[in-house]
């Protein structure tokens, strides 16, 4: 442990005492996320209970350039939670308080622990709800630091649409408001979405602003097996072109419709499959299902298949939500490699077409699913830990994947974030404007204690100060 980080330590169980702990096991589990990349443990964990825990903890770090790993529930899958450095990591989860709701606005503030579902749960009475949907249960901070989105999003946005403000502990343990609750500003720079997707390495994020949406007066889910994924793919971009406004449209491949068939015990037929789902009033409703099944049958799609009961919609999107264990029960033992790529929505069909033919051709077991409506598709790559050969054709899927992504002006990720996995992906995609990233970096994070190696190497343009 580095001089610096003792006396930190040493600060801060001065100020916090049983708040702070040293327990391997406990740094462990903060190391531990769903993803396939190394990660390093934090010398010490901070329980914060409140925004002040978080400036207090800031500044004694900063004092001592001590490294700080911001944590809310361990779900993200690039590396975000790795103590690169060693350092402070602090858990917000206990910050979980929902501190304001206006149903007339449609709109609420929230400490950053609160939990997705728990939020829907409270708002339940209000007619609103919370429509950003990540397969995981994560924190609201955690979903705005990662940029997080999910199967509504073609409808209801991402992370990036529904957070209308922040308050945020900066490098040197200020605290700032990054916006107000109008629908619309043009006062100056947009600081929210700066921190929105910064993964902690600009600051903390300690309460959020939320757009909500009104519940709708009818939902209708229903599935529509396809012979291809690209008749599949092609079916939701015309749904898209023609207006239909769907509120989910999410592809599984056929091994991934077999790995949901045996672990969350659905009879699916086993080739490529849309899940929808509709919402608005009756009439809408009864509208754009007849156009999108007609849509569906030109592109070979078969007859829709209906979860209308809400026990019954509920049990197919948790199946969808719990892909990840299902495609690791497809090979026990293994390790799952998630990855996500997404472009232009017209370019997806050829994408994800040649994306199969890599897989195949690399010999690797690769479930795909995807939010096809917004061009964004999701890989989970299976590998015995220890193979190094298949570690290697992992990593050439990737890089094949995300030189497609940028050829056709796609991204290396569209939810994923960077994290230390993405990192030099995140290079080649944004060029010389990499200047500019490091430039507010280092604005910003002077020292370089935020979440140190995550979305830019560290010190990898000047030394920091």
């Amino acid at each position: 442990m580095k001089r610096n980080t003792i006396q930190a330590i040493a600060c801060l169980g001065g100020r916090f005492g049983d708040q702070l702990s040293t327990v391997e096991a406990v740094r462990r589990h903060h190391a531990t996320g769903v993803t396939a990349h190394r990660t390093e443990l934090p010398d010490a964990v901070l329980f914060a209970r409140a925004t002040g825990d978080v400036v207090d903890a800031v500044r004694i770090c900063h004092e001592h350039r001590c490294a700080i790993v911001p944590f809310g529930t361990g779900t993200s899958t690039e590396g975000q939670i790795s103590a690169e450095q060693g350092g402070l990591t602090i858990d917000l989860s206990g910050m979980n308080r929902i501190l304001r709701v206006s149903p007339d606005d449609l709109d609420c503030t929230v400490e950053a622990g609160v939990m997705r579902k728990t939020l829907n749960a409270s708002l339940r009475d209000t007619g609103l709800f919370f429509p950003v949907d990540p397969g995981a249960d994560a924190s609201i901070g955690g979903m705005a630091s990662t940029r997080a989105s999910g199967t509504n999003a073609v409808r209801y946005g991402t992370m990036r649409d529904v957070v209308m403000s922040l308050s945020v502990v900066l490098a040197d343990s200020q605290v700032i408001e990054t916006g107000t609750r109008a629908r619309k500003s043009s006062a100056g720079y947009d600081l929210t979405r700066l921190f929105v997707g910064a993964e902690g390495t600009l600051g903390i994020i300690t309460e959020v602003t939320l757009r909500l949406a009104p519940i709708p007066q009818r939902i209708a889910a229903a599935v529509c097996a396809f012979s291809t994924e690209r008749a599949a793919v092609s079916a939701v971009v015309a749904a898209l072109q023609s207006a239909i406004p769907l509120a989910r449209a999410e592809l599984l491949d056929a091994l991934q419709v077999e790995a949901c068939n045996r672990y969350s015990k659905l009879d699916l037929a086993v080739c490529p499959t849309l899940f929808l789902e509709f919402h608005g009033t009756d009439r809408a409703v009864d509208e754009h299902v007849e156009l999108m099944a007609e849509i569906a049958k030109e592109h070979g799609g078969g007859d829709f298949r209906w979860a209308t009961a809400t026990e019954e919609r509920n049990r197919l999107w948790q199946a969808r939500h719990d892909i990840w264990w299902a495609a690791l029960a497809l090979r026990p033992g293994s390790q799952g490699v998630p990855t996500d790529i997404c472009v232009p929505i017209s370019a997806l069909p050829d994408v994800i077409a040649r994306t199969q033919e890599d897989v195949s051709e690399l010999g690797l077991i690769a479930p795909m699913c995807g939010h096809v409506g917004d061009g964004n598709f999701h890989l989970c790559i299976l590998v015995e830990p220890d193979n190094r050969d298949e570690q290697a054709r992992v990593a050439e899927l990737n890089g094949r994947m995300v030189a497609r992504a940028h050829a056709v002006g796609g991204t290396c990720t569209g939810e994923h974030g960077i994290g230390t996995g993405k990192i030099g992906y995140l290079a080649a995609e944004r060029g010389e404007a990499m200047m500019a990233l490091a430039a507010m970096k280092r604005a910003l994070d002077p020292r370089n204690i935020m979440n140190p190696g995550k979305i830019l190497h560290a010190g990898a343009y000047r030394p920091y100060q």
